[in-house]
């Protein structure tokens, strides 16, 4: 059982070790700079001056704080659109990429359903998804320890398993592309071009008369800061991610057992 599950996470497990080693590396210069920014006079006047939309969009709320600095330097920007467009971009490949490739065909003359074999090669995106937000939290909650600040263990762990239901829904929209989409490069395009452009909608709107509209986007149910520097857990905004990667997964699969293969 799982057989294609360990062979496409065997496969993914090398890159994912480097992609959390850069993370990670990243994060740990990211502490090593916050005393010295933090040292640093009126940056509250000096944040108060930045554009009300780059404040938006990545929540800036706080860099006197470790938690305000990391949740506006770290995950805003590394976790809610890096690999939210990291994830959306690898699941784009799972279907198409094998039928562009004339792979799909063999694939499928095995004794297995497409339901299967598509769920199965999507949970191998598990594997990333385990490895970096096991991997970041260690080396920044030891980073913040080193330079003599203090983080709430609990809050930095719920911001990366919050991460999770996020990270996953923007897979199952590459997945759905994937499987609408029989190129490749066409499918990650699209997935990448739509997971950004639901990020800079939600940053739009915020603040307006249509700010009800980012309700549609995943980014509206992940904060980072409000973890980080409230200490508040969105917990209704997980089950919201998780049902709607539940829904986009489901169809998927469907429109995927109609698809004709050429």
């Amino acid at each position: 059982m799982l057989e294609f599950a360990r062979y496409d996470g065997r496969k993914r497990l090398r890159g994912s070790l480097v992609m959390a080693a850069g993370l990670a590396a990243f994060a740990a210069l990211i502490v090593w700079v916050y005393p010295s920014f933090s040292a640093m006079d009126n940056i509250d006047q000096f944040v108060e001056a930045y554009p009300e939309p780059l404040i938006e969009a990545f929540g800036i709320r706080s860099l006197t704080t470790i938690g305000g600095f990391l949740a506006t330097e770290i995950y805003s920007f590394g976790w809610v659109i890096l690999l939210g467009l990291y994830f959306a971009y690898a699941a784009a490949s799972i279907v198409a990429g094998d039928v562009e490739d004339e792979r799909m065909d063999m694939l499928l003359s095995l004794p297995v359903s497409r339901v299967r074999l598509v769920g199965e090669r999507f949970a191998a995106l598990g594997v990333p998804l385990l490895v970096v937000n096991v991997v970041t939290p260690v080396v920044v909650y030891a980073g913040v320890q080193f330079v003599d600040a203090s983080i709430d263990a609990a809050d930095l762990v719920a911001v990366h398993a919050l991460s999770v239901p996020y990270l996953l829904a923007c897979a199952a929209i590459g997945l759905v592309f994937s499987v609408v989409l029989s190129r490749e490069s066409t499918a990650q395009r699209a997935a990448l071009g739509s997971v950004f452009g639901l990020f800079l909608l939600e940053s739009a709107l915020a603040s307006t008369d249509l700010e009800w509209l980012g309700a549609l986007t995943p980014m509206r149910y992940y904060d980072p800061t409000a973890v980080l520097v409230d200490g508040q857990y969105d917990l209704q905004g997980a089950t919201v991610l998780l049902g709607a990667t539940a829904v986009l997964l489901a169809g998927a699969l469907l429109l995927f057992r109609r698809k004709d293969i050429q």
